[in-house]
């Protein structure tokens, strides 16, 4: 599409476009998605979704243990409805809309997925339980239409955020959740076959449910980890009502009342939505994590753990803790402040700067373990978190996550400083091998059911070999069963 001219490249005669708003790039993203195919994928998108779904897998596990996910899974069990759908790790059948919003919300609950560090969204909660739930109902899915769909879904998500100009946390929505609803329907309809007309249905169905904000973040509260559920939830049930012919707003993106204007007040770049869509890939851009915390107390940890090892600091010996960041980065890890550096609750702490800087310089390293409703009365821990400060410094400023420089300071009178421009996980400082599966093992001894080491081989080989796989349920009852119900 030339935005400028406003001009759309597609075939505009065909009857069930009549009526489109021609500017309105969910045409071309619905089109050019139903006539892209595995074979159009590059090598390195396949190995990328690959590597993404073994992620989410992982971290899905790891979540299963996690504060909030046994008191959902009871919740949707209890309310009942048709088994379709395999549920990680807890071994029931639910609806599908059901098994996925569960999954997606163990994907989650640790704050280990992935990460898009200029998009700021997390795009495997939303794409892969969506493509596993489907695929489980479906029950005919093979693993090259089940990468494709993954591969679609992490594009829409990540494009409508690039397409933001201005930062989300000055706008309050919870990217990962809002436009979550449009990749879970983006996997769904790809996997459901659904044509584009029925498509852009469920795009504008997907529109009217979509929400999610940073103020469960903010207050500390299990909103948080919930979020993406709620829009697998809300993807897979608009693409079942685009298949039984109930219509959406058309005009989903653009539209007068559209996302971007309504939840946008019209700041965006329409260009980003749509410039070489079916040519390059976001899921090549997408970060891992090493820790399990939010993405901006990265650079922070990667920062704290190059000087203790350089210097030999020691916790004991530090005075002072001077963290630069831009103010947006600093909404999210250290606001309020007396929270952040006191976390009450196992979110405060996912989202403190201080709490994770300072675990890492006591502990020399920050796992699952830092997370825990025990671990946020370490005394120690606090006492230097309580050390830690923040400056706001508009230079390291940039849509995404921000450079940060740490300065710590010591008793002894000397000052070490570290600034950290790439965190550790990203494309450009990718995570060894070694940390992948290091990450994958803390993340199944914190699941509710027992993995064994031959399940975890399993699962391994299945998703780095997944476009030979003939049926993708064969991996999602490896997933289901350990039976973690007492």
């Amino acid at each position: 599409m030339n935005m400028a001219q406003g001009q759309c490249t597609g075939n505009l005669s065909r009857p069930e476009f009549k009526g489109l708003n021609q500017m309105d790039a969910i045409y071309n993203i619905s089109e050019k998605f139903n006539s892209i195919s595995y074979d159009d994928l590059p090598a390195d998108v396949v190995k990328a979704t690959k590597k993404l779904i073994l992620d989410t897998i992982s971290v899905g596990i790891g979540g299963s243990g996690s504060d909030g996910v046994k008191q959902l899974a009871q919740l949707l069990v209890d309310q009942g409805g048709k088994e379709e759908s395999s549920v990680w790790v807890f071994g029931n059948r639910l609806p599908c809309a059901a098994a996925a919003q569960l999954n997606a919300t163990m994907a989650h609950a640790l704050d280990f997925d992935d990460t898009h560090d200029r998009a700021v969204i997390h795009v495997g909660v939303s794409t892969v339980p969506t493509a596993f739930a489907v695929a489980d109902k479906a029950s005919d899915i093979d693993g090259k239409k089940f990468i494709t769909a993954v591969a679609l879904g992490v594009e829409i998500a990540s494009r409508l955020c690039l397409a933001n100009t201005v930062s989300m946390f000055e706008r309050g929505w919870h990217y990962t959740t809002l436009y979550g609803n449009f990749s879970a329907t983006a996997v769904a309809g790809k996997l459901m076959d659904l044509e584009v007309n029925k498509m852009i249905n469920a795009y504008g169905l997907a529109y009217h449910q979509a929400g999610g904000n940073l103020q469960g973040l903010i207050d500390g509260t299990l909103a948080k980890r919930l979020g993406p559920g709620f829009s697998v939830r809300n993807g897979i049930t608009a693409a079942q009502m685009a298949v039984v012919g109930l219509t959406g707003p058309r005009n989903s993106l653009s539209g007068k009342h559209g996302l971007f204007n309504v939840y946008h007040h019209g700041d965006y770049e329409p260009r980003a939505l749509v410039e070489r869509l079916g040519e390059t890939y976001e899921v090549l851009n997408l970060s891992y994590k090493p820790y399990p915390c939010c993405r901006e107390n990265h650079l922070s940890i990667d920062a704290a753990l190059q000087l203790k090892s350089e210097f030999d600091i020691k916790s004991d010996n530090i005075k002072e803790i001077i963290v630069h960041m831009s103010r947006e980065g600093m909404v999210a890890v250290f606001s309020p402040l007396i929270d952040k550096q006191n976390p009450k609750n196992v979110v405060d702490a996912q989202f403190s700067t201080p709490w994770t800087i300072a675990w890492a310089l006591v502990y020399g390293s920050v796992g699952i373990e830092a997370f825990t409703p025990e671990a946020i009365h370490d005394e120690k821990v606090l006492a230097l978190s309580r050390k830690v400060h923040p400056v706001p410094d508009d230079s390291l400023a940039q849509l995404g996550v921000s450079p940060t420089v740490v300065n710590i300071i010591t008793k002894t009178g000397e000052t070490h400083t570290q600034k950290v421009e790439t965190a550790y996980g990203s494309p450009g400082n990718p995570m060894s091998m070694q940390d992948m599966a290091n990450k994958m093992i803390d993340c199944v001894a914190n699941a509710a059911g027992h993995f064994g080491s031959a399940d975890v081989e399993q699962l391994t080989s299945m998703c780095m070999n997944l476009e030979n796989l003939d049926d993708v349920r064969r991996i999602t009852r490896i997933l289901s069963a350990p039976q973690a119900w007492s």
